[in-house]
């Protein structure tokens, strides 16, 4: 059975509860590849505090073999979306089997199979390919999983119960929705470890490979203790199973997932060497295995009543593993990568045609709101919640939140209500940080009078959609004050802004200072402030804040990017001098010299010029960052080599933070070398390097000098059997090429006979790289945007996931001319008249051509 066409929207105001609890569930999967049975057995009493309704299980391409009421044969009514029964007034036994085929599910979704593989996703709605069952995460229960197979490794959430000759069963005591089942079965290697927790219990942990990558395990075991140990120490969570378990899948739609006891991986995710692996990638897997632990409490314990409230697991766990990667790493270039990652996903996403509220109102495809807006977002108000309330009130609330909703499917009602129990405050208005969409613009203007500075804030949401008037928001406006000479003459204060415009004055002051307003970017908003660029400049030398020491530098950028583009204008030689000190102070931290050697964007460049009132031109902004890069080699010549000296690593190679922050500044300046050398210096690494951070940053830079076939080939040669690997290589070839050969090498790439279209990370490696090419995408004759949906078009009616989300690329197809916008609506309209359209890509193509 299909899933219908045309789904309904669902309204968060139309919540009702289930109408009976589950007590317990037992499952027997007899595996198949294609003709799996699924027996389940499951205990429902009817719920008195929910409305009269039809007894409804969830339930998509599924054979209904039998089912049965206490023993009695039924003959339900069946839908393409689940099924009704007429069921007894008090407590019942509901019996069923169903047969589905996991090798024919490329989607990805429910129980499927990956190189022989048997795995499962079920978050948001796949258990319901899985079996009839209320596929919703306010209904929670116990599952006892019986697995049989010849499969030698065979695994469920929770612990181990028994097993035999063909069998193995697992029984989670804990409740839990169904979008936290999880099975694994197949030929697998497990990589051990063990974690003592601090009352003492001896947990087992393993992550669970396939042959051959039992090498790269180790790392992520123990960014595994890290994360285990960090959350016992700063929130005081210890882990309630006897067992841990993480398995790496290679076709896998997102990054991970968090399944109680089990949690599965992309194995882009998990599996990493020196060899194979970036410092980037060691990074990303220790973020993101962080990440799906402390979601054992924040997610499984304490789970969301229903979709709408998905911020309150992911907003919330997105900022638990951010503070973890800033206590394991430095706390500074964080901070200033996660707001690079968040402009350049989650503002456009505010400002077009997607924009949403981090609590949506209303959806169709679940699976289309796991946005940056959820995550991101969701994370940048719980950094503003705790900024207004203080690390003692934050913490004291979270205690509260853990001890009263421990086992609940709780609410953003709920959340607000822990923090305003704990600390007193009314956060009313705050809460409109959940509801609103959009970015709010923040202006500033100042006034200094006889000793007494004042600052004036006026606050404006632009209209979104569904949205077209805006109240006030809550906003935690850090700021900081520097006299003439440089010196900090008021240290850092939380101002709360609550109006429309608000005024805050600072007194006994000798001189006019300097202000440093935003520090550490604590809130998620657009400064708007008309200052001088000495100030700029000044800021850029003397702030004590780095956010907003990289900030000042940026807004230079920005500033200098679009008078190239509008004006003709030469490089700004002023701002190219202060940069200069920042990057000749070895006192910094190398990776944040190296942050501040980046600029800004293409992308960003095109909407600082859309909202100053300009139609960017790509080619033009191509044309200006190339000029920009060249001055900046030429400018710094003599200074490159003693920086790539002082870059160098002699040590033996480790992901830690001071190697990786080294190497980042190396890569910075390997690629402004090439631009003086033509290549050589990157050719001359390419062929010493030790380590896949040296040798990838080299290949981009011989790519950037179009010196790369030899490399290329040598690359490939060297590297064809590893899936990952050769990820890499797929996408930095259309990454670092010119834009008049992107989207023809992108198409060349889709011909190779390793272009596996229907695995996500390798279509993601090509087709993402191509739209993520600012200039190339935005090739003038459309080719970038139809080769992009001719591919969207192909893979929606296998993975209509994948597609939905990659139709984004498209989401600012209004801030270009009018030629490039009738190219994209084109695309874009061609997509939505396909015939058989997944109701994933329908609603995101609807959503971006409203």
């Amino acid at each position: 059975m299909m899933k219908d066409a045309s789904p309904q929207t669902i309204h968060l105001a139309d919540y009702t509860p289930f109408g009976w609890t589950v007590r317990d569930v037992h499952l027997t999967v007899k595996l198949s590849p294609r003709a799996t049975r699924v027996v389940a057995r499951i205990h429902f009493a009817p719920r008195g505090d929910a409305p009269a309704q039809d007894f409804f299980l969830h339930g998509e391409e599924l054979t209904l073999l039998r089912a049965a009421i206490d023993g009695a044969e039924v003959t339900p009514e069946i839908t393409p979306q689940g099924l009704t029964c007429p069921v007894p007034d008090g407590p019942f036994l509901w019996e069923s089997e169903v047969e589905i085929a996991p090798a024919d599910n490329t989607a990805l979704e429910g129980l499927y199979m990956s190189n022989g593989m048997y795995c499962t996703q079920c978050e948001a709605e796949g258990f319901r390919k899985i079996t009839y069952y209320p596929d919703r995460p306010d209904v929670m229960a116990t599952f006892t999983v019986r697995i049989e197979g010849d499969e030698p490794v065979k695994l469920s959430n929770g612990n181990p119960a028994d097993s035999g000759a063909g069998w193995a069963e697992w029984h989670d005591p804990w409740p839990k929705p169904a979008y936290l089942f999880a099975l694994v079965a197949g030929d697998l290697r497990n990589h051990p470890g063990s974690f003592t927790t601090k009352s003492g219990k001896e947990v087992e942990l393993n992550i669970w490979v396939r042959p051959g990558d039992e090498g790269k395990c180790a790392f992520g075991m123990e960014a595994l203790k890290k994360s285990m140990t960090w959350d016992e120490e700063v929130y005081g969570r210890e882990y309630d199973l006897d067992i841990f378990n993480v398995v790496a899948v290679d076709d896998f739609n997102m990054g991970a997932m968090e399944n109680k006891g089990l949690n599965i991986f992309n194995s882009s995710c998990v599996l990493a060497s020196p060899e194979t692996s970036t410092d980037a990638n060691f990074e990303r897997i220790e973020a993101i295995i962080a990440h799906e632990y402390f979601h054992n409490w924040t997610g499984n314990r304490i789970t969301c009543r229903d979709w709408f409230q998905l911020c309150l697991k992911e907003g919330l766990t997105v900022y638990r593993d951010s503070q973890f990667t800033s206590d394991m790493r430095s706390a500074e270039v964080k901070r200033i990568s996660d707001v690079i990652a968040l402009r350049a996903r989650q503002f456009p996403e505010d400002q077009g045609p997607l924009a949403h509220p981090v609590r949506p109102e209303s959806f169709q495809e679940i699976n289309n709101f796991y946005t940056a807006t959820v995550y991101e977002k969701g994370a940048e108000v719980i950094g503003m919640l705790k900024r207004l309330v203080g690390d003692e009130e934050y913490y004291k609330a979270l205690d509260l939140y853990f001890e009263r909703h421990d086992g609940d499917a709780a609410t953003i009602e709920d959340w607000i209500r822990v923090f305003e129990d704990a600390t007193g405050r009314d956060l009313s208005q705050f809460k409109r940080w959940y509801s609103q969409a959009g970015t709010p613009r923040l202006s500033v203007s100042e006034d200094f009078s006889e000793g007494t500075y004042t600052l004036t804030f006026r606050q404006t949401t632009p209209p979104t959609p569904g949205q077209p008037d805006k109240a006030p928001q809550v906003l935690p406006i850090a700021v900081g004050l520097l006299n003439p000479n440089g010196h900090e003459v008021v240290p850092t204060t939380v101002l709360e802004m609550t109006e429309a415009e608000q005024s805050f004055t600072f007194e006994g002051l000798s001189a006019k200072p300097v202000p440093s307003i935003l520090r550490g970017f604590s809130a998620p908003v657009v400064l708007e402030r008309d200052s001088a660029p000495e100030e700029r400049a000044f800021l850029l030398a003397h702030d004590t804040d780095a956010f907003n020491r990289w900030e000042s530098s940026r807004d230079l950028a920005r500033d200098c990017l679009v008078a190239m583009v509008t004006e003709g204008a030469a490089p700004d030689t002023a701002w190219l001098d202060g940069l200069e000190r920042v990057i000749r102070d070895d006192t910094l931290d190398p990776a944040f010299r190296a942050l501040m050697m980046g600029g800004p964007t293409q992308s960003e460049t095109a909407q600082v010029l859309h909202e100053r009132g300009h139609v960017p031109d790509p080619d033009a902004i191509w044309d200006a960052h190339e000029s920009l890069r060249q001055a900046m080699a030429e400018r710094w010549q003599d200074l490159l080599p003693a920086l790539a000296e002082e870059a160098r690593v002699t040590e033996a190679y480790r992901p830690d933070a001071a190697q990786s922050g080294k190497r980042a500044l190396g890569s910075a300046v390997l690629a402004l070398q090439t631009r003086l050398d033509g290549g050589k210096a990157a050719e001359a690494q390419f062929a010493s390097a030790d380590n896949m951070t040296l040798q990838l940053s080299a290949l981009a830079c011989l790519v950037q000098a179009g010196r790369d076939e030899a490399a290329l080939r040598a690359f490939h040669d060297q590297w064809q059997d590893d899936r990952l690997v050769m990820d890499k290589w797929f996408a930095l070839q259309i990454a670092a090429t010119t834009p008049d050969k992107a989207p023809e090498r992108t198409a060349a790439l889709t011909e190779h006979p390793a272009f596996d279209w229907t695995n996500p990370n390798r279509f993601r490696s090509v087709l993402g790289a191509l739209a993520m090419h600012h200039t190339g995408f935005h090739a003038k004759d459309g080719r970038g945007y139809k080769l992009l949906a001719d591919w969207l078009i192909k893979l929606d009616a296998k993975n209509p996931q994948t597609t939905a989300r990659m139709c984004s690329a498209f989401q600012t197809w209004k801030r270009y001319d009018a030629d490039r916008q009738a190219l994209m609506k084109a695309q874009l309209e061609r997509i939505a008249a396909r015939p058989g359209l997944s109701p994933d890509t329908g609603e995101m193509v609807s959503r971006l051509l409203s």
